[in-house]
């Protein structure tokens, strides 16, 4: 046999992330299910949800960290076993829009209540002596596009909380001013994960057969 007969490359496989958004809400909605209908089209978030806005153009960086433990062995001279001990995910954005949301996430603040003054209309927000630890859900969906319609890309985290903060930079230059912050998902008791996947929509569905899926028979 030759390569040309064993390899198995598809270009229209190729996927890349055109647009998208990350929405967060607080940890007190219900849990996302599915994010689309039968026929892969986009379901409406429930009330609670905000879209951030815009991102900068590095959009969302996933990072995924494991810490192992090994066993070495007498007469071994590899690990004869290998422990998983911290395995998580995490998400930084830059966030690009001025908004109430962006805000109380940047500053830790609970700003549901918050209102601007009566006559200036100015907000001010005093930073706590010990902030809480606030955990929210947070749903990263990203979107291509293909002839038979849209891709979506998703990935959920239904106990998230924002463990780092990047330099906040004021002066004149090219970008705007942004609030750069890290996600981190930890497992939400209810739903059983810390990190949920998504893969969808009509283009999706209609490259199924392409990229190795067999579909569930439908139910009658």
């Amino acid at each position: 046999m030759s390569y040309a007969a064993l390899q198995d490359k598809k270009a229209e496989l190729i996927r890349k992330a055109l647009d998208g958004s990350v929405f967060v809400a607080p940890e007190s909605v219900p849990s996302l299910g599915a994010l689309t209908t039968t026929g892969g089209e986009l379901l409406p978030l429930p009330a609670g949800w905000g879209d951030l806005g815009h991102l900068s153009t590095d959009a969302a960086a996933f990072a995924r960290t494991t810490e192992t433990t090994k066993v070495r062995s007498f007469g071994s001279v590899e690990s004869t076993r290998e422990d998983v001990t911290s395995d998580e995910i995490t998400m930084a954005i830059n966030a690009q829009e001025t908004k109430k949301q962006v805000i109380g996430l940047f500053t830790g603040a609970d700003v549901a209540a918050l209102r601007a003054t009566a006559g200036s209309g100015e907000v001010a927000i005093a930073k706590p002596d010990r902030p809480k630890p606030r955990y929210y859900r947070v749903l990263g969906l990203f979107v291509d596009e293909v002839e038979a319609g849209e891709i979506y890309f998703g990935r959920y985290m239904p106990r998230a909380r924002i463990t780092e903060f990047g330099d906040q930079n004021m002066g004149e230059g090219d970008d705007p001013i942004q609030y750069p912050m890290t996600f981190t998902g930890y497992k939400d008791s209810a739903v059983g994960f810390s990190h949920r996947w998504h893969w969808a929509g009509p283009g999706w569905l209609a490259l199924l057969a392409s990229m190795g899926f067999d579909r569930e028979p439908t139910t009658p």
